[in-house]
């Protein structure tokens, strides 16, 4: 397999877990910080920005696994625990991360 295979899973796993508290807090009608607001990421995005952030990660790691992965089933089990190491490594970027976000937050 080509060298570039391993980095695609690891981060088909990354896109996909971040797509997943986006997505679903906007379909909550949530706000939820996105790259795409103010301060860096740091202020709140409304639920629409949230459906479509969520969205754009699920479709980046659908290319990488359509495009970049190899065709075989079942997958090799290397991919495998790459694509699981990246979902995993993401989770917990994503928990520590808006933990400190939504601690720093004013509570009204």
């Amino acid at each position: 397999m080509p060298w570039y295979v391993y980095p695609a899973a690891f981060f088909a796993g990354a896109f996909a877990v971040n797509g997943l508290p986006h997505f679903v807090q906007g379909i909550c009608g949530n706000k939820f910080q996105t790259p795409l607001a103010r301060f860096g990421g740091a202020g709140e995005s409304s639920a629409l920005v949230n459906i479509l952030w969520g969205w754009f990660n699920f479709v980046v790691a659908g290319a990488l696994v359509h495009f970049v992965l190899p065709t075989e089933f079942p997958a090799p089990l290397s991919l495998c625990i790459l694509g699981a190491a990246g979902a995993l490594l993401m989770a917990l970027y994503l928990g520590r991360h808006f933990g400190k976000v939504r601690s720093a937050a004013p509570h009204p």
